[in-house]
């Protein structure tokens, strides 16, 4: 549970201090979806700003790791998640439909965050995010739909067997099979639940 950048801008304080309880409950696994996007701008950047650091600064007292949501906004995410003091665990947390490129990957990756690709991995205009599918090492990577976004096509539904396509994808890139790859996910997967 977390707020959103497109809704940090209505978010009262009432909201953050309902926030701070919620995070302390056990169900709760991750501070999340959080993060900046600078290309919707729903909320003004420096409102977004504020709201991530907030966030990260209770997911850092509350021990659990984040969601984040990147959107044309990759180098203050690299810059603050890199600088984040969060869980001293195995998985710090997940950028959520990776759009960056292999070295913010990379980067983020090796200080213990998942990265997590959807459908337009599979597209060859993704560049940045093919590029860093191929290059990150095993166990780092996630998937995921993005369900209601990211449909495979016009008139078509975003349903959970996108996954699937996500995965076949995924696994041409890194010149493995799939089902190697899926036990990969999983225990990528499994380690962001354990932490």
């Amino acid at each position: 549970m977390g707020i959103h950048p497109h809704f940090a801008a209505a978010a009262a304080e009432s909201d953050w201090e309902g926030l701070e309880e919620l995070a302390r409950e056990s169900h709760v696994a991750a501070i999340g979806e959080i993060g900046l996007d600078f290309f919707r701008n729903l909320s003004p950047p420096d409102v977004q700003r504020a709201a991530f650091a907030r966030q990260l600064d209770l997911a850092a007292r509350v021990g659990k790791p984040v969601l984040v949501h990147d959107r044309e906004a990759h180098s203050e995410i690299t810059t603050a998640l890199l600088g984040w003091l969060g869980p001293g665990r195995s998985v710090r947390g997940v950028l959520h439909c990776f759009s960056g490129d292999a070295p913010m990957a990379l980067a983020l990756a090796a200080a213990g965050y998942l990265i997590s690709f959807a459908l337009p991995v599979t597209f060859r205009s993704a560049t940045g995010p093919r590029a860093a599918a191929a290059e990150l090492s095993e166990g780092s990577i996630l998937v995921e739909t993005d369900s209601p976004w990211l449909a495979p096509g016009a008139g078509r539904r975003n349903e959970p067997t996108t996954v699937l396509r996500v995965v076949d994808g995924l696994a041409r890139l890194r010149r493995t099979e799939p089902e190697a790859l899926a036990r990969q996910i999983g225990g990528a997967y499994e380690r962001l639940l354990a932490s």
